[in-house]
């Protein structure tokens, strides 16, 4: 498959781009089974809501599976597929690398139990030369607003932020005056399975908490474009995938 011109624009113009009913049905199913199976037997690594909020809390809410590339065949076989090789060749303008540091993720918002996700841009996870970074984002089941869903801010990605927008732990800040102007921007759609969103590393973006009585399950994973090298003993200079 390859993007149309009209697809490429959007992305370019917006920072993240919908595919919808783009991966196999079947395949989904098969990567949900198999997330969770790993959820409920609490497999190694995993990131936790009391982790990612600096809680005290003994709470073992799975936020995050981490390292899925190199749990089970049917997680490798998503991140290296075929179909979307294209795809990611064009947005980046060069052949993709699969970086494992981070976003190498089955992501879940639990229900009741799951936290808000922050307004913030990717490009905080890592150290690279530039942001040339796409994240690829497998709806696994239905995403609405009650589960999580998430939203972005348009053509946030082309904008230079002062520090002082953002918080300690860059998250964009809700009740900042010029922040509050832009987050009243954001947009969404709902995804179904098999449905794809493609997102920039510094498009802003963000997700309720899941206040219905399912689990949320999706997968994401992101790529560098060739020449975009990882910095030398930092957290981004770790095991790549040239796809």
């Amino acid at each position: 498959m390859k993007l149309t011109q009209e697809q490429l624009l959007q992305f370019n113009t917006n920072g993240f781009l919908i595919l919808k009913n783009f991966a196999d049905p079947v395949l989904c199913e098969k990567i949900l089974e198999s997330a969770k199976d790993h959820l409920v037997k609490k497999v190694a690594p995993i990131e936790s809501e009391a982790e990612y909020l600096q809680a005290d809390t003994d709470s073992l809410t799975i936020r995050r599976l981490r390292q899925v590339y190199d749990r089970e065949d049917i997680f490798k076989s998503w991140m290296t597929h075929e179909k979307m090789k294209p795809v990611l060749q064009q947005l980046l303008g060069e052949n993709p690398v699969l970086v494992l540091a981070h976003h190498n993720s089955i992501m879940t918002k639990m229900p009741k139990q799951s936290s808000r996700t922050s307004w913030h841009q990717d490009f905080r996870y890592w150290n690279y030369t530039n942001s040339d970074m796409v994240s690829v984002w497998l709806s696994l089941d239905d995403e609405t607003l009650a589960n999580g869903l998430l939203e972005f801010i348009p053509s946030s990605h082309t904008l230079d932020f002062d520090q002082s927008r953002f918080d300690k732990k860059s998250n964009f800040l809700d009740d900042h005056e010029e922040n509050k102007k832009l987050i009243k921007t954001a947009i969404h759609t709902n995804l179904q399975k098999g449905d794809v969103v493609l997102f920039h590393c510094k498009t802003l973006h963000h997700a309720n908490k899941n206040t219905t009585s399912k689990e949320k399950i999706s997968f994401v994973y992101t790529v560098r474009a060739c020449e975009n090298k990882p910095q030398k003993d930092t957290i981004s200079d770790y095991k790549e995938i040239i796809l």
